[in-house]
């Protein structure tokens, strides 16, 4: 009887824990994901100019119609 107690007891607790928990990301998590976003943007930039890819000048080159 002891043991159906427990279960039940631990059955309630993780109801009342999936109740209480907030849907949607919290601030936190925007800003980690945003911290990510930029640390993948310069990861991006630095490679491309080791390999030498002048991405301004290929720009200007299009608008100019160089």
């Amino acid at each position: 009887m002891r043991v159906y107690v427990a279960v039940i007891g631990f059955a309630e607790s993780t109801k009342q824990r999936f109740l209480m928990e907030e849907d949607g990301l919290s601030t936190a998590e925007l800003l980690g994901n945003a911290a990510l976003a930029i640390g993948a943007l310069v990861v991006i930039w630095g490679a491309l100019q080791i390999a030498g890819v002048n991405i301004v000048g290929w720009i200007e080159d299009q608008v100019t119609g160089n």
